[in-house]
């Protein structure tokens, strides 16, 4: 299954970690999450453009109050910029919200086409298949100057406990409980994100952006809602 399973890690790790680093250089780690949150909202709209499932009334409706959310949540980070900025952080949205359409389209690729792998060699072939993906792209851009130990530390703990671990667990949810109930686990990111900037990282949490946040959360979970069978 290795072109397959090459694919899902690309899908899975490559894109949505090139698009998610690219925000953060613009956005708060805040709002570059509750922009990741949507995975369910991108997955519940690439299933009824691509396996033909057809959302029911309350699914569609958290559709289109979800992506609502996502341009009120933009307008609010956006506020009154430059037009340089203004660019550059519209396009750190976008980034974010590429990463999350991204990675809901990994878990209806992986439920389809990757059925009775393993999770654990899911998990170890996708970010083989990940890292081989960005290998060229990161050779290409590659710094004069070598980040210090501190930053080489860090990367190394986002691609083992946040990566590795975190993709290990999430294969097996899949494998376990279907993609749509595996994909509702980045409701509760938003939660964790918010706060470890305000705490860490002395990030400013609007009221502005819990209301955002609280719109696509809510709208998101509306997305994923089950239609009701006669």
């Amino acid at each position: 299954h290795w072109p397959r399973v090459f694919m899902a890690g690309v899908l899975n790790a490559s894109i949505p970690s090139v698009g998610l680093a690219y925000a953060l250089m613009f956005l708060s780690t805040g709002v570059v999450s509750v922009v990741n949150a949507t995975v369910p909202l991108f997955g519940a709209l690439l299933a009824w453009a691509w396996l033909k499932q057809r959302p029911g009334l309350a699914a569609a409706l958290g559709l289109a109050g979800g992506f609502a959310g996502i341009a009120a949540l933009t307008w609010d980070t956006l506020g009154v910029r430059d037009g340089a900025q203004g660019w550059s952080m519209l396009l750190a949205v976008l980034s974010a919200a590429t990463a999350a359409a991204s990675g809901s389209f990994s878990a209806l690729y992986a439920r389809r086409y990757l059925q009775g792998v393993p999770s654990v060699a899911l998990a170890a072939g996708s970010q083989v298949g990940a890292t081989l993906g960005l290998a060229v792209p990161a050779i290409l851009s590659w710094p004069r100057t070598m980040p210090g130990p501190i930053a080489w530390l860090g990367v190394v703990g986002a691609g083992v406990i946040c990566t590795a671990v975190g993709y290990l667990v999430f294969f097996r949810l899949i494998e376990r409980a279907g993609p749509n109930r595996a994909m509702t686990v980045t409701f509760i990111m938003p939660l964790f994100a918010m706060l470890y900037g305000a705490v860490l990282l002395d990030e400013t949490v609007t009221p502005g952006m819990l209301a955002c946040a609280g719109v696509i959360i809510g709208c998101t979970a509306l997305s994923t809602w089950p239609r009701q069978r006669a």
